[in-house]
Order: structure tokens, then sequence, then C-alpha cells
């Protein structure tokens, strides 16, 4: 199923396109870190997010590079494979690295309660809550499979990089309102998360079952493709969220009290917050 001007093997641009990126955000959040290190020596920054998002670029590269670049263009497992890497895998490693807790702490102040500012708005409460995040992530696979989005997105390259896109962004989206050590003011308590998590469980679940029994797919591929990556959306899907739920666990203070408000103090050598929902190890 190689798409029309789509060359299967990847032409050079969009192999140093997608590498040269991953490599400037990785350069990127060294620099952030080290100078988070540099600027309050006590308070450092943890090396543990720093492989954390190191291994989330690696993961980004290994989906968007051969050899699973060119095997997702004309084969439906290399698809969800490349699925499974972007919009699951690398975004809970991607998450666990607090990349807006880094940009707190290495922002001027002003530049920081302004940050602070959008994380706190109306608009972003409503990104930031799980029902949406959840209709995002796991609720988009249905329109993606059984309706001929999918088919459209093989015949187009832009169709197929802003596939890629909502995947990553919404996976980020959900790992971060679920378990994400960063900033969240509109995020529930961990039994409420937990919920959500559940039922994205139980929607990869319904879709792959669907998809492996042609149940209402639209997909263009041959029968054991499909099923074979119905298989791969099942059992890797369960493994990403189980990643998900330990690191949910892993943070979870239940003998904690919830703080009233979350506040930030931006001084110039760091960033502190004194809201329980943006306590970062």
């Amino acid at each position: 199923m190689p798409a029309p001007g789509h060359d299967a093997g990847g032409s050079l641009a969009q192999t140093l396109l997608p590498a040269l990126v991953l490599l400037a955000a990785s350069i990127a959040y060294l620099l952030l870190a080290r100078r988070a290190r540099r600027r309050n020596p006590a308070l450092g920054w943890s090396r543990w997010r720093t492989r954390w998002f190191l291994t989330g670029t690696a993961l980004l590269g290994a989906a968007l590079l051969p050899p699973v670049a060119p095997f997702a263009h004309h084969d439906f497992r290399g698809h969800i494979a490349q699925h499974m890497l972007i919009g699951m895998y690398a975004p809970v490693a991607l998450v666990l690295a607090a990349p807006t807790t880094l940009l707190l702490r290495t922002l001027p102040a002003a530049r920081g309660r302004q940050l602070t500012a959008l994380l706190h708005s109306p608009p972003a409460r409503v990104i930031a809550h799980p029902a949406t995040a959840l209709a995002l992530s796991a609720g988009s696979l249905a329109v993606l499979y059984f309706t001929p989005l999918y088919n459209a997105t093989t015949s187009s390259p832009a169709a197929h990089w802003l596939l890629h896109a909502h995947f990553l962004l919404s996976g980020c989206l959900f790992a971060y309102v679920i378990a994400g050590p960063d900033p969240a003011p509109a995020r529930p308590g961990e039994r409420a998360r937990l919920v959500y998590l559940g039922a994205a469980v139980a929607v990869h679940a319904v879709v792959s079952q669907l998809m492996y029994g042609g149940f209402w797919v639209d997909i263009h591929a041959p029968v054991d493709q499909v099923q074979t990556g119905a298989e791969i959306m099942y059992y890797g899907g369960d493994i990403a969220e189980l990643l998900l739920a330990l690191a949910l666990v892993a943070a979870w203070r239940p003998d904690r009290r919830r703080a009233p408000a979350t506040s930030y103090d931006f001084a110039p050598s760091s960033c502190r917050s004194t809201g329980r929902s943006s306590r970062v190890p």
C-alpha cells in the first residue's frame, strides 16, 4: 500500500528532517537542564528526567526513521507499530521528563508567570481535563479506523504527517493528565485518573477486537495484516498503559493533604510549586 507520491523507502528529506528535529529537541533539553543545574546547584535537575527525554526522542526516531517508517508505508502492521511508538510509548517517556517544569526553572520570572497563567487559563483547563485527553487519544481511534480517514492518510503525505502529529500530541496530553509530574491545575485525584486510564484500556481493547474481527473497519489492507495489526494494538497498548499506571502509582501520595490552591514562586534561580499537582520529584 505505498501511497501515490509516497516513496516507500523514504526520501532523503523525509529521513533527514525528523532526525534533525529530534536532534535539535534533544540538544535544547540538554542545554536547559544544564542551565537549571547551574542556576541552582542545590536543586539541580534530575538526570533521570534527562534520560526519560532522550528515551522519548529515541523512540520517536525509531518510529519515524528506517526501518520502521518505510515498513509502515506499505504494511498495516508497520503502521500500527509506528502508532504505538509515536502515540503511546514515546509520550510516556517525554512526559516523565517534566519539560514544563524545566522551562519554569530556566525561564525569566516574567516569562514563567506568563506560562503559569496560560496553564491556569480556562481553555488550558478544558484541554488538560482527562475526559478531553481520552477523547482525543483513545476516542479518535474509532474515527480513524472505522471511517475512510485512514485510507485518506495513505494517499496524502500531508495527512500522513498530520496523523503522526495527532498521535504524538494526543498521546502526550493523555500521559500528562494521567501521570505527568508537570504542573496541572485541572488534574483530578489519583482514583479518578485511574478510572480514565481504565476507560482508555477498554477503548483500545474494543477497537482492536473489532478490527481483528473485521467489524465496521474501513482499512484497505490484506486481512492478515489487519489482524496482526489488531494484535499489536491489543497487547502493545496494554503494556504502554501498564507503564502509565506504574508512573501514576509511583507518584501517588495517599496520606498527603491536598493543597487548596497551586502557586508558584518565580525566583530567578528556580521555580517552586506549593501545590499538590505540581510536585516534581
